[in-house]
């Protein structure tokens, strides 16, 4: 039912964009259908590559079908709102009707508006924020432990081998004790992940890996992901625990299982080490409090990429990003040091987190 919805908004989306360019540019007939066209193209390219049939593509071609269509998805999202600012502009004669048919100037502005967008939102997504957090914690610990938290890499045909071993060099640069992962490693296929034997890159890490399963592990195959995490030396916790460093671990498999163990279940009673609990997706942050974990580390939301889908997140979740508590227990939903689809971040950022916990 999800999907349905999202494919008749998207095309009802693309509908009134394609009226809209067909009226604002100032074109002959023919120029006008080929733009038409191309938009109907770029459209069907989407959807073919979120089908397993990209995976027979060669790898360039592949790459270059995912981040076009994917990236066009972007385009389409900012011209909708940029007609719709200027219906309404017109309604309030800020300008004359004549601005959006045959309009030259018309279609600079829309023109130059979109592609400043877009240029500023490649550039800020290939900026890498860092949060850093201190946790302190009344439970006994040997030593102050240094934490690299992350999730949300979606690797694949857009963020490929040369992006990882940049994010590798970031995460080791911070010299952590334990890196943390908290789900969508693979982005849509684990091919190109082997294609370009990414687990070397991760191998790299200076630290123990720990990870949980997200909704993107399910949809690029569960075995075949398990396969890629054991051979880049993730230890990856579905439903299970860890004991490191005198601190509980625990990695929830992704809510997409219905049938995963309930939070409680797996940390037991009367636990006296500090828990950390690593899960997917941030809804039901009530269950962490109720169990007494002290501090949660979640991804997913993307804080929606770019703006406004950001408010939509905020709407939806009850912490859509960033540092949260519920009585003594904290948590942190990662914007994601990835990305899914196009590589822009506009009104919201990627980043990593370096989180450093010790006894008061």
């Amino acid at each position: 039912m999800g999907f349905i919805l999202f494919f008749l908004l998207f095309i009802a989306a693309q509908g009134y964009v394609a009226w809209r360019v067909w009226q604002i540019m100032p074109a002959p007939v023919a120029v006008k259908i080929a733009a038409m066209v191309l938009m109907v193209a770029l459209i069907a390219l989407f959807f073919f590559a979120m089908t397993p049939q990209l995976d027979k593509l060669p790898m360039p071609v592949a790459t270059a079908a995912y981040e076009v269509s994917t990236s066009y998805v972007i385009v389409l999202l900012y011209l909708l709102l940029l007609f719709v600012c200027m219906e309404l502009g017109r309604l309030v004669h800020l300008f004359p009707r004549e601005f959006m048919h045959g309009s030259v100037e018309g279609t600079l502005i829309v023109t130059i508006a979109v592609v400043a967008l877009l240029v500023y939102g490649n550039l800020h997504y290939r900026h890498k924020y860092c949060e850093r957090l201190q946790l302190l914690t009344e439970k006994p610990m040997r030593e102050t432990v240094r934490m690299v938290m992350v999730s949300d890499l979606h690797l694949g045909y857009h963020n490929n081998r040369q992006e990882l071993a940049r994010w590798v060099d970031s995460i080791n640069a911070q010299k952590p004790d334990i890196v943390l992962i908290a789900g969508d490693i693979v982005d849509r296929s684990v091919k190109p992940l082997l294609d370009e034997d990414m687990a070397a890159e991760l191998r790299r890490v200076k630290a123990p890996i720990f990870a949980c399963p997200g909704n993107h592990e399910y949809y690029s195959g569960y075995a075949a992901c398990d396969s890629f995490y054991h051979d880049a030396g993730i230890r990856l916790l579905r439903d299970e625990t860890a004991v490191w460093g005198g601190m509980l671990i625990v990695g929830r498999d992704d809510r997409t299982n219905a049938a995963r163990k309930p939070l409680a279940e797996l940390i037991g009673r009367n636990e006296k080490r500090y828990v950390i609990v690593l899960d997917h997706q941030p809804y039901h942050l009530e269950e962490a409090e109720q169990a007494g974990v002290d501090f949660q580390l979640s991804g997913h939301t993307h804080h929606g990429q770019v703006w406004p889908i950001s408010w939509v997140t905020e709407l939806i979740y009850e912490c859509a990003w960033g540092l949260h508590s519920r009585g003594e227990t904290q948590y942190y939903v990662s914007s994601g040091l990835g990305i899914w689809g196009g590589k822009f971040r506009i009104g919201t950022r990627s980043e990593f987190v370096v989180a450093e916990l010790w006894s008061r």
